[in-house]
This record gives C-alpha cells, sequence and structure tokens, in this order.
C-alpha cells in the first residue's frame, strides 16, 4: 500500500510523491517552532498537499511576480494568515526557505527581498560546492 495514515492525514511514500521538499539552512525550522501547534498542523497539511498533488491550486503555492522564481506556500487558519517562501531548484524539487506571519493584504517587499537574498545564497553556495 503507497500510503500510511497518521494523525488523519495520509501520507505517500517518498518514492510516490511528486515533489521533493528540500529544506536550507534552518530558516523554515525557526519559523515554524515560533507557531502554535494548531498552526504548525495547517502548515504541514499544505506542505503535504504540495507534495502530493500534481497540479497544486494557486490558494496554496502562488509565484510571486517579479521575483525571479520565488513561490509562497499559502497557509491560512481562522485568524491568520502565514507564508513560506520557495523556490524550484530542480523540476520537482522544492527548496523551502523563510517564512512569516502576514498582517497586510500585500506581501512586505522587506519579506520578498530577504527570500531573494536567501535564494542567492543558496544558489552561490549550491554553484561552489559542484565546480
Amino acid at each position: 500500500m503507497p500510503f500510511r495514515a497518521t494523525c488523519n492525514t495520509f501520507i505517500l511514500k517518498d518514492d510516490s510523491k511528486i515533489r521533493k521538499l528540500v529544506f536550507y539552512k534552518d530558516y523554515y525550522d525557526v519559523f515554524i517552532k515560533n507557531q502554535r501547534p494548531r498552526v504548525q498542523a495547517k502548515i504541514f497539511w499544505t506542505i503535504i498537499l504540495i507534495e502530493n498533488v500534481e497540479k497544486v491550486p494557486s490558494k496554496y503555492l502562488k509565484y510571486i511576480i517579479g521575483s525571479d522564481g520565488v513561490f509562497e506556500i499559502r497557509i491560512l487558519t481562522r485568524n491568520d494568515i502565514f507564508r513560506i517562501f520557495c523556490f524550484f531548484n530542480k523540476q520537482n524539487e522544492l527548496v523551502l526557505i523563510n517564512g512569516f506571519q502576514k498582517k497586510t493584504q500585500k506581501t512586505p517587499q522587506n519579506e520578498i527581498d530577504k527570500a531573494l537574498k536567501i535564494k542567492h545564497d543558496y544558489e552561490n553556495e549550491k554553484e561552489y560546492y559542484h565546480t
């Protein structure tokens, strides 16, 4: 059987996932550890969806226009909105970077700039180690 049930959510085995998620440094870990358990559960649910659904609705994953390949994972709870920035390293490999709680309608430019810097650092580091 290609899945197992955990906390009322079905998790597919790694070899049957559509996308592989990679976490760069500790940006995601720091973000997720500072969230309430209910928010963490919603984030995990959204990540599982992104890993396993071929066509992810823009409600959950959306390209940030003019951002040089940065996407935002979109998490909405009853009272709060969260975003986790990410980008594709390979066709089906998504690199998760920094996250934040969104307090305004528009994504703050300083958060986008931070994501772009982290993406740039990742690409430079990867290039350094693979040359």
